[in-house]
């Protein structure tokens, strides 16, 4: 049995990567906010070649909707004011042609990012990893997974066919960009520094001419609580998978408004363990102390031949011939 020890991973900070990646940045927190921006600047002094596509507001929660602009930007403008009223409904920063903004749900962003903008900042040069984050608030579990706009921005870039890698951390103060302090503890200073390790790591351990991920797969980070304050300053890579404590809605009436609220619950069918390796620990409860979930997510849903069979067999009657074998 491999020991839970064992499955922390090691990823040095470096100073310099050995292979500088071309990377598409974005998030569903809008392209003004802290996280995004510190983790650019931290990509990019690795020596990543970055560009940055993010919506142009707040857009959790929208999952993998696709919803492109059908105006020119309509009030109140840019998230913290960062675009005027009647701005085009796509642009970039003044003074950096690699940092842009659309105004699109966060997986409509990464296909235009994909498919408009990386060709005009790079050319005939292809991105060789997406990351997404990291988002303000944790998004653990295969619940979050279908919710947050976040990991819909990153599966849309699995989808297409490019390694994508979301981060997402536990402090889930909404701020601008000019809010960062500058200091080593400020949190999207830390989750950046921890975000260029990790990508640093994927691009040196990455053989020239090879996938950064296989074709179909991408990476859920998890980052715990940190920032002034709180020792939790270096949290460690732990290899976890998305069930094991994962949560979903329970739903009951408010005994005072009779409207409805919700509480988190372990469900038994949220943390059903169909792949993966089932001896890792879950992302949720390995997050809620000082460490990083990791857990490598797959596009393909459907359901283990294993499990699905004798259900398919049950309805051979309706499909008029014997499809799965008795």
């Amino acid at each position: 049995m491999v020991k839970f020890a064992l499955l922390a991973l090691v990823f040095p900070a470096l100073a310099s990567s050995v292979v500088g990646l071309n990377i598409l940045l974005g998030n569903d927190d809008s392209w003004a906010s802290a996280n995004i921006r510190a983790t650019f600047d931290g990509l990019t002094k690795r020596g990543h070649n970055v560009v940055l596509v993010a919506p142009l507001v707040q857009n959790s929660g929208q999952g993998g909707r696709v919803i492109l602009p059908t105006v020119n930007v309509t009030a109140p403008g840019g998230e913290f004011g960062s675009v005027p009223v009647g701005a085009p409904f796509f642009g970039h920063d003044a003074g950096n042609d690699h940092i842009w903004y659309f105004n699109g749900t966060p997986a409509a962003t990464t296909f235009f990012g994909l498919d408009v903008i990386v060709p005009q900042v790079l050319g005939n040069e292809t991105i060789d990893l997406v990351v997404n984050g990291p988002n303000e608030g944790a998004n653990l579990g295969p619940f979050l997974y279908t919710l947050s706009g976040t990991m819909g921005a990153t599966y849309a870039a699995v989808y297409k066919g490019v390694p994508g890698v979301a981060f997402s951390a536990g402090n889930s103060t909404h701020r601008s960009f000019t809010t960062n302090t500058g200091l080593a503890d400020d949190p999207a200073n830390i989750a950046a520094n921890l975000t260029a390790n990790f990508v640093d790591a994927l691009a040196n351990t990455t053989k020239e001419g090879e996938r950064i991920l296989p074709l179909g797969v991408g990476i859920n980070v998890n980052y715990p609580l940190f920032g002034p304050g709180n020792p939790c300053t270096a949290p460690p890579f732990i290899l976890t998978r998305f069930t094991g404590g994962a949560l979903v809605d329970k739903l009951s009436l408010n005994d005072t408004t009779g409207l409805p609220q919700s509480t988190n619950i372990q469900s038994p069918g949220v943390n059903t363990a169909f792949n993966g390796v089932k001896f890792l620990p879950g992302e949720t409860p390995v997050a809620a102390q000082c460490q990083t979930s990791v857990s490598f997510f797959g596009v393909d849903y459907d359901a283990p031949s294993g499990v699905a069979e004798p259900s398919q067999q049950k309805l051979n009657v309706l499909f008029g011939h014997s499809i799965i074998p008795s």
